[in-house]
């Protein structure tokens, strides 16, 4: 019993003040955008062919220069990637990050 009114209480608190939950009203616009980019040096082939112009090939290219490469030093490093260009690059500007 004492367990159920703890469970109870815990989610009366939770709904009241739910300061896990992100405040989109008090983030700036740059926190919002840079959580929606995507970190090339993190990210995995389904979450980089949600990105413009990057299909599973390319991602597959990505991943595998970012494994004998090491991490990428800057976002045009990507460029070094076969199938990636300065106009795919200029594409996902502002969509990714390091």
């Amino acid at each position: 019993m004492k367990f159920l009114s703890l469970i109870v209480i815990l989610l009366g608190l939770a709904i009241a003040n739910p300061s896990y939950a992100v405040d989109t009203k008090s983030a700036t616009a740059s926190e919002l955008s840079k959580a929606a980019m995507i970190n090339i040096n993190k990210a995995n082939i389904d979450q980089l062919i949600t990105l413009p112009g990057i299909g599973k090939s390319k991602a597959q290219a990505i991943v595998d220069y970012r494994e004998n490469q090491g991490a990428f030093k800057s976002v045009t490093e990507l460029t070094q990637v076969k199938g990636i260009g300065n106009k795919l690059l200029a594409k996902l500007e502002g969509k990714i990050v390091l």
